[in-house]
């Protein structure tokens, strides 16, 4: 599912002290790895599934204000 034409990257927002997630850009989507365990395994997202998870994650921000 997920492609070698994109390399990870890591959001502008994590710390520099390991505790965050990487990221890239895949055929169907995106794929998610936990840079303290990368040998653990991918979740791989289809790009229909990761714009509703960031549109629910939006509508709960503006909730809590």
């Amino acid at each position: 599912m997920s492609s070698d034409r994109s390399e990870w990257f890591k959001s502008s927002y994590s710390q520099q002290n390991g505790e965050c997630v990487e990221a890239r850009r895949s055929e169907a989507g995106l794929d998610l790895r936990d840079t303290k365990d990368r040998r653990a395994g991918t979740l791989a997202f289809t790009a229909a599934a990761w714009s509703a998870f960031l549109g629910d994650v939006k509508q709960d921000a503006s909730r809590s204000v």
